[in-house]
């Protein structure tokens, strides 16, 4: 298939670019740059050997969406493209509703208009709420952010689309805690800002650009009292996407949503000792008040995705921070500008 991969340079995509490639599809990549590098792309096309065509504009332009679809041949979209940060979504309500919410009216309007049915869409394991612990597809979703909200608004007007069109074929992917880098230590997670995420803060400690690592509250009901996620290395994430993708070739559902995930939890600082194997040596932290809004367990139940898509993920915590840890290494400031 040739595949439109929306926020194709950003963390995930570039990953799930590489993976498309590996399986055989023809990829092209719309990003507007907001939240990555253009210098990834170069990388990509270094890895896979492969000419990578990329449009450079914002998706929430839909008459540039439409053109793009009057322009080239797509059979198929993964989409990406989004702002992802929580926190700011509760500083900046409406510009994530406008871009999230804007990007996928966008894109969907010129699929309709082009006849192009399947969509791959990449959605979160926030929109089980607070209810994430051996969370299966069924459960009823909520969130508690407006970055969360903008995931379950999409999912929802993806299942009203295809209810109108039966033609649709679209796959809700849920994931948790993307983490690792491709083992060359060529692509990897480059925050624009303070990191967000628990793997990429304690990357930027051991490489010295953080003083040390703050652990939010070490008194919840788990393994050792803190946080307990779901971290899913980014190949294997990638991996169900192509999954995900072909299985939109046979099934005839018009929406199939599915976990991505390990199924198994890793506690804060179990993830912190997995990296200090990875570096060598003890790495700073302490333990602060809790932060709001966070539960303390979330985890997938991924045994739909692994019976229906024939995928379940491989690599092991230690190989995740082995791969981060030799990506942050060799590009200790991220990629270049």
């Amino acid at each position: 298939m040739r595949v439109l991969v929306s926020g194709g340079a950003g963390y995930i995509g570039s990953h799930t670019v590489l993976a498309l490639i590996e399986a055989g599809h023809d990829i092209l990549v719309v990003d507007d740059f907001s939240n990555a590098k253009p210098t990834v792309v170069g990388r990509l096309e270094a890895l896979s050997g492969r000419h990578i065509p990329v449009h450079a504009f914002d998706l929430t332009d839909a008459d540039k969406t439409s053109h793009l679809f009057d322009t080239e041949t797509i059979d198929a979209v993964i989409h990406f493209a989004g702002y992802k940060a929580v926190g700011e979504s509760v500083a900046k309500p409406l510009s994530y509703y406008e871009n999230n919410l804007g990007s996928t009216f966008s894109l969907v309007r010129a699929m309709q208009r082009h006849g192009v049915h399947k969509l791959v869409f990449s959605s979160s394991a926030t929109v089980y709420g607070t209810d994430q612990a051996a969370a299966t597809e069924d459960r009823p979703t909520f969130a508690t952010n407006p970055y969360g909200w903008t995931k379950v608004m999409q999912e929802q007007i993806l299942r009203d689309v295809a209810a109108a069109d039966p033609d649709s074929r679209f796959a809700l992917l849920r994931y948790f805690n993307p983490v690792g880098a491709h083992p060359s230590g060529t692509i990897g997670e480059d925050p624009s800002d303070v990191p967000n995420n628990l793997m990429p803060y304690i990357a930027q400690v051991a490489v010295g650009r953080r003083e040390k690592l703050q652990v939010f509250g070490d008194d919840y009901d788990t393994v050792d009292g803190t946080g307990v996620r779901d971290y899913i290395h980014v190949e294997d994430l990638a991996a169900g996407h192509v999954a995900a993708l072909e299985a939109l070739e046979r099934t005839e559902e018009p929406v199939s949503t599915w976990n991505l995930g390990t199924g198994r939890g890793t506690s804060v600082l179990e993830l912190l000792h997995a990296f200090e194997r990875a570096v060598g040596r003890e790495l700073p932290y302490e333990v602060v008040a809790r932060r709001a809004g966070d539960v303390a367990a979330s985890y997938a139940d991924p045994s739909k995705a692994n019976a229906e898509l024939g995928w379940r993920t491989v690599k092991t915590v230690d190989e995740m921070c082995a791969d981060t840890w030799r990506w942050q290494s060799q590009n200790p400031d991220g990629y270049p500008d």
